[in-house]
């Protein structure tokens, strides 16, 4: 076995162990610690295949960004309540696996489809790209889209701000019991 096989397998065992226990943990901020874990293997996957834009960006984005708002929605629920909430009866057991099938279906079916075509596109695009395309995606983003980059900046400011503050008020469910 090669060394660039035995990267590609140890990352892709830490990717899938980590995803595994997203599922696995009881406790939601162990399972989105284990979600971060998830996306820093999906981002060193992207590191060997030379994609090292793709993998900063799914660090910053994912690893980032979004698990910040995935832990403050946490905060905006009665974790203690939740578990008392949790339907196991067989019929919702059922039901969730059979989502779980169906939606795993849909996805292979996607990517069967579409991984032909997604080649072919790809292919185009690169040959009539000029330059390096990080830097003229930095371009657009930093000239033509800069006020919805700040725009969404914003937002998500005012949804950090709001979720603390939420949480912290009367009732809340990290609100001082004293």
């Amino acid at each position: 076995m090669t060394a660039d096989a035995f990267l590609f397998w140890f990352l892709a065992l830490i990717t899938i162990g980590g995803a595994s226990l997203v599922i696995l943990m009881k406790n939601p901020i162990y399972s989105a610690l284990a979600l971060v874990f998830t996306m820093c293997g999906i981002a060193a996957l992207f590191v060997t295949l030379d994609a090292f834009f793709v993998a900063g960006v799914q660090i910053i984005v994912y690893a980032g960004a979004v698990m910040v708002l995935f832990v403050m929605v946490l905060m905006l629920f009665d974790l203690k309540h939740e578990v008392e909430a949790f339907s196991k009866g067989r019929i919702t057991g059922a039901i969730k696996l059979a989502t779980a099938g169906l939606l795993a279906g849909l996805v292979m079916g996607a990517i069967f489809y579409s991984s032909t075509a997604v080649d072919t596109v790809i292919t185009k695009q690169l040959a009539a790209a000029s330059g390096d395309p990080s830097k003229q995606l930095g371009m657009r983003l930093f000239t033509q889209h800069i006020f919805a980059f700040e725009a969404l900046g914003i937002l998500l400011l005012v949804v950090a701000v709001g979720a603390v503050a939420l949480a912290r008020s009367k009732g809340g469910t990290h609100h001082d019991q004293r």
